[in-house]
């Protein structure tokens, strides 16, 4: 992020990410109320964060399991080759598997760490087999099965502005 806008937040603007943060939902009456503003400044401040990319969309957070997507797992891959119009393809396949939650290339040891959800062992199995690793370029997989979820939290640390 460009340091000039991180810069532009003041303590309202910090005020008003956390709160929405936290409830996406709520009123601009009650947003407003909140801050310490009236109704139409707030409105303005909402707008402007929007416009400068803080606030990059509203959403509702969906229960994986109530929808039978509860088995999480995470993938590490490793591509057998490291040139960019192999990245390019790999990211391109990737966003047509609805199965893949995330998907981050990282540095280390292996090329990307990817989450996965699906209904079971195997639902994974069957998607790993034709889907992930049959891609190519994909040299190998390491599966992480996630046991319990010790914390699930979305939010991003907003920075307390003076």
């Amino acid at each position: 992020m460009n340091q000039t806008l991180q810069r532009s937040l003041d303590r309202i603007d910090s005020k008003i990410l956390a709160t929405l943060q936290d409830n996406g939902r709520i009123s601009n009456v009650e947003l407003a109320r909140a801050v310490n503003l009236s109704p139409t400044p707030c409105l303005e401040r909402v707008r402007r964060l929007e416009t400068a990319g803080y606030i990059e969309g509203y959403s509702a957070r969906l229960s994986a399991k109530k929808l039978g997507v509860g088995l999480t797992v995470f993938v590490q891959l490793t591509l057998d080759r490291t040139k960019p119009d192999v990245f390019d393809r790999f990211r391109e396949a990737v966003a047509d598997i609805p199965e893949i939650a995330e998907c981050h290339m990282v540095a280390g040891g292996f090329d990307y760490l990817i989450k996965i959800r699906t209904s079971d062992m195997n639902a994974y199995r069957q998607m790993l087999g034709d889907k992930l690793a049959a891609l190519k370029s994909v040299l190998n997989t390491h599966s992480y099965v996630v046991m319990e979820e010790v914390k699930n939290d979305q939010n991003l640390a907003v920075p307390e502005q003076a």
